[in-house]
């Protein structure tokens, strides 16, 4: 995740299980957390009683809301083979290998996008086939949406975490709509 100059930025649980930004100096949302890790903005999480930093059990948190709510990205037999890694020998191996293989998938789908791109572009039907793949990237982004895409997203109000995504696919449709109407006969 990427660091402001000045390091993360710290948020406070309380007692109350309301989560304080302390650079914004506003109380904020799980969800506006997972925003931020979207938009890859680094942040630690801080018991506000004891001064502990409890940022693994918030973003495990999040991961259960997100499972909760109906958008399972984990399958069950997934979660099965990470419990089993618990207190066994191989529990200290596991956190850097995911890490790992975090990293390369990401990597490996940025080289794929890179490569259509690439490929598609360079036939005589370049700008149509452009418009298509970023209109398949659009798609793909709206069911897993990655760091950049949600970085891109940004723009989105504490107030109103939604408003900067409508607004982003608002200005992307009415792209579309002038290109539609640039590439359609005159009458």
């Amino acid at each position: 995740m990427a660091k402001d100059s000045d390091g993360p930025i710290t948020i406070k649980k309380y007692a109350n299980r309301r989560l304080y930004d302390t650079s914004s100096s506003k109380y904020i949302t799980l969800d506006h957390l997972a925003d931020l890790i979207r938009r890859d903005i680094e942040f630690v999480v801080i018991d506000a009683k004891s001064g502990d930093d409890i940022t693994h059990n918030v973003l495990t948190q999040i991961i259960m809301e997100e499972e909760s709510s109906g958008k399972g990205l984990l399958p069950t037999n997934f979660l099965k083979e990470i419990i089993s890694f618990y207190g066994g020998s191989m529990q200290k191996m596991v956190p850097a290998y995911l890490e790992d293989s975090m990293r390369s998938f990401r990597e490996n789908q940025r080289q794929i996008d890179e490569a259509l791109e690439s490929a598609v572009s360079q036939g005589p039907f370049g700008e149509i086939a452009r418009q298509n793949l970023q209109m398949m990237k659009a798609a793909r982004d709206a069911f897993v949406p990655s760091k950049a895409a949600a970085h891109d997203l940004g723009g989105a109000t504490q107030s109103d975490p939604g408003r900067g995504e409508m607004d982003a696919l608002k200005r992307q449709v009415a792209d579309l709509q002038a290109k539609i109407d640039r590439m359609s006969p005159e009458d």
